[in-house]
């Protein structure tokens, strides 16, 4: 209920400038520093929970020895079989 209480006092704020203009006025910027501040927002958390993040794979227990053998790289080496 405020939001729309606050949009109908910023309409006439929007309404004051030239008409043969055409700009985004007050009501333009304050929603685009409300989404500015919602992008940082999200920001702030994503790299919050990235940090709890562990990229490291732990290997299959169920793997074989030659699955997961690996060669001088670091790449997998195809199983033989």
């Amino acid at each position: 209920m405020s939001v729309s209480l606050a949009v109908t006092h910023l309409v006439p704020l929007a309404k004051e400038v030239d008409e043969d203009k055409v700009t985004p006025g007050v009501l333009g910027f304050i929603v685009f520093a409300v989404m500015a501040l919602a992008v940082w927002g999200l920001m702030k958390s994503m790299t919050k929970h990235m940090g709890k993040v562990d990229f490291k794979e732990s290997p299959d227990p169920d793997a074989s020895v030659e699955e997961t053998a690996t060669d001088v790289a670091g790449k997998a080496t195809p199983a033989k079989g």
